[in-house]
């Protein structure tokens, strides 16, 4: 123990003499949590309409109206003929065009039905996919309107109606930011994590210090155990960091046992810190440790549900992703902070986690090469 305490004392002493170091661990976190869920936002805004409307009546006025009023659209012009709106989306100008057809109102009236037909710019396709869903839900509520008015009339029979209220869990008002967030801190504590471990050990062959500690009596679990635990501390007080951040510029408290959310995020610390130890044992220069490390978090970050669901990758994508620890980490974050799950909710995940530690750290103290 008295050689594990003088490791711990000369990494911090290590640590905290690199500037550049201290504004990674601590500068870095801060900003990227405060701007990257402000613009990691997939909720589509600001599509760009075109309205060809060819009848000039008062329900395709009415409609119009509830395209302009809507606050996914951004009207970019009247025309009277569809090249003329084709023009536009050719120019980028426009993201859709609807089109009302000529006796559109009468023959709504007559047959209780009609057509509406609509183009969408499909290049980028999550655009065009949530631009045309919002716009085929404003036209069901203006049809839904229409119908509520025809029902009062005298020449309709009343018809039952069926209402559905819903109400949104765990994020009431559907804010896309508070659901990056977890996910968002956990990908920070996993950059810094590795990036960190991995060019620990390889530093220390650069400068050549490492041939002075093979030659001391320290036992291999130990050197690594002093490389792993100062950057574990500084990954929790990291957390905490960012907990704060979360809760003063986004209002976010984790709605489960703190106790549970730092426990986990301490068994992930070791996991992931281990991981960048063992690429650190591997690596010969602080180069090729980047290049190791930057090629398994970016997968990491891809496959790790932060920004698409698990359950829409495909079979193959879903079995890599589960052999990563980020995954599980993002979703417990996001069970914990957002849902207030329970440690019977996450103990899977927990012992998934905990399996992937002993493994990585086990490897690293293995592949550590010491001479005597």
């Amino acid at each position: 123990m008295r050689t594990l305490r003088f490791l711990l004392q000369k990494e911090f002493k290590q640590i905290f003499r690199d500037p550049a170091i201290i504004r990674l661990i601590f500068i870095m976190p801060a900003i990227q949590l405060l701007v990257m869920p402000l613009a990691a936002d997939f909720e589509v805004k600001n599509v760009n309409i075109a309205i060809v409307d060819q009848d000039h009546s008062a329900y395709t006025k009415r409609m119009t109206e509830a395209f302009s009023q809507s606050a996914y659209f951004n009207l970019v012009g009247y025309f009277a003929s569809y090249e003329a709106a084709l023009s536009q989306i050719e120019s980028d100008e426009a993201d859709l065009i609807i089109q009302f057809p000529l006796g559109f109102e009468e023959k709504l009236i007559r047959e209780n039905h009609n057509t509406v037909f609509m183009a969408v710019n499909a290049i980028n396709g999550v655009k065009a996919n949530l631009g045309s869903a919002y716009a085929t839900r404003v036209m069901q509520g203006f049809s839904q309107d229409i119908r509520t008015e025809w029902i009062t009339l005298p020449r309709f029979s009343p018809q039952a109606q069926l209402q559905i209220e819903s109400s949104n869990w765990y994020n009431a008002t559907m804010n896309f930011q508070i659901f990056m967030v977890p996910g968002i801190l956990a990908i920070l504590m996993t950059m810094i994590g590795a990036f960190l471990a991995a060019l620990n050990i390889v530093k220390e062959k650069e400068v050549g210090t490492i041939e002075q500690l093979n030659v001391t009596p320290i036992r291999k679990h130990h050197f690594i155990l002093g490389k792993l635990i100062p950057f574990w501390i500084l990954g929790l007080v990291i957390f905490t960091i960012g907990l704060g951040i979360s809760y003063v510029a986004y209002g976010l408290f984790p709605l489960g046992n703190l106790g549970l959310l730092y426990g986990f995020a301490a068994v992930f610390l070791i996991t992931i810190l281990g991981f960048g130890l063992l690429i650190s044992t591997l690596a010969d220069t602080q180069q090729q440790a980047m290049f190791i490390a930057f090629f398994f978090i970016l997968i990491f970050i891809l496959l790790s549900g932060l920004f698409t669901s698990l359950d829409s990758m495909p079979d193959w994508a879903q079995v890599i992703a589960r052999m990563s620890p980020v995954t599980y980490f993002v979703e417990t974050l996001r069970m914990i902070v957002l849902k207030g799950s329970s440690f019977q909710d996450v103990q899977y995940n927990l012992m998934l986690v905990s399996g992937m530690g002993v493994l990585l750290n086990g490897l690293a103290i293995w592949n550590y090469r010491k001479t005597n």
